[in-house]
């Protein structure tokens, strides 16, 4: 056997094993139920927090301990970290994908 024809037959293996390999990368995994769920209760538990943080936000800037620009994107921050999955939601179906 020479070597163009190994060269060969290493590449359709691969590809071969590649197209195995495929369907098993699509599968959901035990990590993916997992980590879903610690998201889930991780936002869950945080949600308190997060309204109490806003409330504080508030009276920090209503008082004038901090400013109003920092305060508002603060919270901001808060509605995108919360909303991050309706918005990835939205944008998909906004392209179709």
């Amino acid at each position: 056997m020479n070597n163009t024809t190994r060269k060969f037959i290493q590449q359709a293996l691969i590809a071969v094993l590649c197209l195995f390999v495929e369907h098993y990368a699509f599968a959901a995994s035990p990590f993916t139920t997992g980590s879903g769920a610690l998201s889930t209760d991780l936002l869950a538990t945080l949600t308190p927090v997060a309204v109490i943080a806003v409330m504080a936000l508030g009276a920090f800037a209503w008082f004038g301990r901090i400013s109003w620009g920092v305060a508002v994107m603060c919270m901001l921050g808060i509605v995108l970290v919360f909303g991050a999955q309706q918005v990835v939601t939205w944008t998909r179906g906004l392209f179709g994908v």
